[in-house]
């Protein structure tokens, strides 16, 4: 969703910047200048000065031809997360539940196409499953992302499902437009959802929205499990509980 702001108030520049170090992900941890530009829109000009400028201030380096992100770039995701009041807000109700369970909760939200992970109890056991803080997945594969969607009206979810890309990442996965929406309509009325092995074989999870005292939708709350450490049943019996005491009892928060 675009803030709307007055012109005179808009610094390009600074939006421009910022998508340059949105163009490096897992399929391009280094790109030259021209590579840059195809993946913004900028000119290859542009796309120089900018990378420059960012190896300038310690975002970037560069070996003369490629550019790579540094460090120094998680600083800015590491702002969010420490200041944000939700995640801070989330923790010690997710904590609760993961100590009732054994199990490790995450609280997640939907940024775009992809759900983004923003906090995760403490293991309770040496050998912990799930997302760390920050990893960002598209939501069609992960049960948080049918939790959120679940809470949007038809007319957004139809304008969310036209602009997603459905890339296959296992043989469950899915990536028919229908089944999805099927899938998403049968959250909102369970109010909760389960998948399994969408994105990691032998992996399955469950989660519901978290919604605030007005209604609105500011995430999920979940958990991900071996598949063949629960049932779908027994996780409805046994977890489910646990992840609605948590919503219930921050939502007044909220």
């Amino acid at each position: 969703m675009t803030f709307e702001i007055d012109r005179k108030d808009l610094i390009e520049g600074l939006g421009k910047g910022l998508k340059v170090i949105e163009a490096f992900d897992d399929d391009h941890p280094r790109l030259t200048a021209s590579e840059t530009a195809a993946l913004t829109g900028l000119s290859r000009t542009a796309a120089r000065r900018f990378l420059l400028s960012l190896c300038h201030f310690g975002y970037a380096a560069t070996d003369g031809k490629h550019f790579w992100l540094a460090p120094r770039v998680l600083r800015l995701g590491q702002s969010y997360l420490g200041a944000a009041r939700l995640p801070r807000l989330v923790q010690p109700f997710i904590q609760r539940a993961s100590m009732q369970s054994g199990e490790t909760v995450n609280m997640s939200v939907l940024d775009g196409h992809e759900v983004v992970y923003v906090a995760r109890s403490n293991p309770p056991r040496y050998v912990s499953i799930g997302y760390q803080v920050g990893v960002r997945v598209p939501a069609h594969v992960v049960t948080p992302g049918f939790a959120i969607l679940s809470t949007l009206s038809d007319e957004a979810l139809d304008g969310w499902i036209a602009e997603h890309e459905f890339a296959s990442f296992t043989s469950h996965t899915i990536t028919d437009t229908a089944t999805f929406r099927a899938n998403v309509l049968g959250a909102r009325e369970l109010g909760y959802w389960m998948t399994e092995q969408h994105l990691d074989p032998g992996l399955r999870g469950i989660a519901l929205p978290l919604k605030d005292r007005k209604g609105e939708c500011r995430g999920a709350i979940g958990m991900t499990l071996q598949a063949q450490a629960y049932s779908s049943e027994s996780m409805v019996e046994k977890l489910l509980p646990l992840l609605r005491e948590a919503a219930t009892s921050l939502r007044p928060l909220l």
